[in-house]
């Protein structure tokens, strides 16, 4: 394109409107036609470690799955009493519900003690009074069924998750977890077992989300260590059962923990943006008033 005007026309200078006729041909640019450009003036730019602790929930949350398979393998296959499930979830929610307290410190607290535990305690009571229609919910339905359904509620549960800091698990999430449970515990072999499933399903899917985004805002070092606990138990307890599977799933969070990261932080330095007059307004005002 042309960037210099003809020798008659050096004294007109060159300005940017469409509305009025200039002595210029129709190719012609002016040098300062993009001296209002900006590039990347919005790019944060991520460190590479700082990652690899966002990307760290991912895989512990994905761990958290594994881990449930697990244990519900286990229990069907009868190698895990239902009792000692339920002993090893009390204790659990125990000391669970005693670090959380000791991280909130009472601050801003609107419930007591006792309201949580009466809480608690009609749960499981309904729990334990819904276990044998839970039991046979499924009944008519075949396993493959079941199992394609926990399947696909249980990817539902890891995509909907809210990854954000801070965040308490969505509901879709949590319905899409507990549904899974639902399926899978329905087809143990007793009531009993039933009811330590889903009981062990609330303690992973629900407490331990919201535990782990007290560690995030209080203890952050005490969050990375219980999320690198959990990615190691769910590691140990997939490969007791299938070996290989506990390699992949090695293989899988090493992917997502350390090199996922690395392409991030590799790619970002390819990153253009470009900002100018030309950009679609932007609505600072809080526009609130208007539509309550």
């Amino acid at each position: 394109m042309d960037d210099q005007p003809s020798e008659g026309k050096k004294s007109v200078p060159w300005r940017k409107v469409l509305y009025e006729r200039q002595p210029f041909p129709d190719n012609y640019v002016d040098r300062r036609f993009l001296e209002e450009l900006r590039r990347n003036i919005r790019v944060h730019q991520y460190s590479y470690w700082a990652v690899v602790r966002e990307a760290g929930l991912v895989s512990q949350q994905l761990s958290c799955v594994a881990l449930f398979l697990t244990l519900w393998s286990y229990m069907e296959q009868g190698d895990v009493a239902p009792s000692t499930l339920l002993w090893t979830g009390l204790g659990c929610s125990v000391l669970g519900y005693s670090l959380y307290e000791a991280l909130e410190g009472g601050k801003g607290r609107e419930r007591t003690h006792v309201a949580d535990l009466q809480s608690a305690a009609v749960f499981m009571a309904f729990t334990f009074g819904l276990s044998p229609v839970f039991k046979t919910l499924t009944e008519s339905v075949s396993s493959d069924t079941v199992y394609a359904m926990s399947a696909g509620m249980l990817m539902a549960h890891l995509v909907f998750f809210p990854y954000t800091q801070p965040s308490l698990p969505g509901s879709l999430s949590l319905n899409a977890a507990l549904f899974a449970s639902v399926c899978l515990a329905s087809r143990l072999p007793g009531t009993l077992h039933t009811f330590a499933m889903l009981s062990c399903a609330l303690l992973i899917f629900a407490l331990w989300p919201c535990l782990l985004q007290r560690l995030r805002q209080a203890a952050e070092w005490m969050f990375l260590w219980a999320a690198g606990i959990v990615c190691v138990f769910g590691v140990v307890g997939v490969g007791t059962l299938w070996p290989a599977g506990g390699f992949l799933l090695f293989v899988i969070l090493a992917v997502l923990t350390l090199v996922c990261p690395l392409l991030l932080v590799r790619l970002q330095r390819h990153k253009d943006n470009i900002h100018g007059p030309w950009d679609e307004a932007e609505i600072r005002e809080d526009l609130s008033r208007f539509l309550s």
